[in-house]
C-alpha cells in the first residue's frame, strides 16, 4: 500500500479537496492559488502525487476522493499503530493514557467504540 502520511502542506491541500469535492481541476488551481499561494504546476504535481498514493483521483478534469477524510485518517492511524507499536492497539492505548488523563466521558466513549467494534467484528 502506498504511504498514507501527509506533510503539513499536503494535509492542507487534501483538506481543500475534501471540503470542495467534486471540483474541477481548474477550480482546485484557483483555490490553491488563493489559500496556498501555489502556481498551477505545483497544484498539479501535488495532485498527481496524492492520486498515485490512492487518496484522490482526477478523471476528465474532475477531482474527487478515493478515500474519504475519515477513511484516510483511519488508514493513517492503523499505519501509526503498526509502525510504532507493532500493531498492538492495547500498547498504543497504554502509552496514550500514561500521558493524558481521560475524562469520565472520554472513557465511556472509548468503551462504546470498543463494544461497537466487537459487535461488528
Amino acid at each position: 500500500m502506498p504511504e498514507m502520511k501527509l506533510g503539513a502542506v499536503e494535509s492542507r491541500f487534501a483538506e481543500i479537496i475534501w471540503e470542495n469535492e467534486p471540483l474541477h481541476s481548474r477550480e482546485l488551481v484557483k483555490l490553491c492559488e488563493g489559500e496556498l499561494k501555489w502556481n498551477r504546476s505545483t497544484t498539479y504535481t501535488v495532485l498527481r502525487k496524492l492520486c498515485d498514493r490512492g487518496i484522490f483521483k482526477n478523471e476528465g478534469g474532475t477531482v474527487t476522493s478515493i478515500l474519504s477524510r475519515q477513511e484516510f485518517y483511519a488508514v493513517q492511524s492503523r499505519q501509526f499503530v503498526d509502525d510504532a507499536f507493532d500493531g498492538s492497539l492495547p500498547a498504543f492505548i497504554a502509552a496514550f493514557t500514561r500521558r493524558k488523563d481521560l475524562s469520565v466521558e472520554e472513557a465511556a466513549e472509548i468503551r462504546r467504540m470498543i463494544d461497537d467494534a466487537v459487535e461488528e467484528g
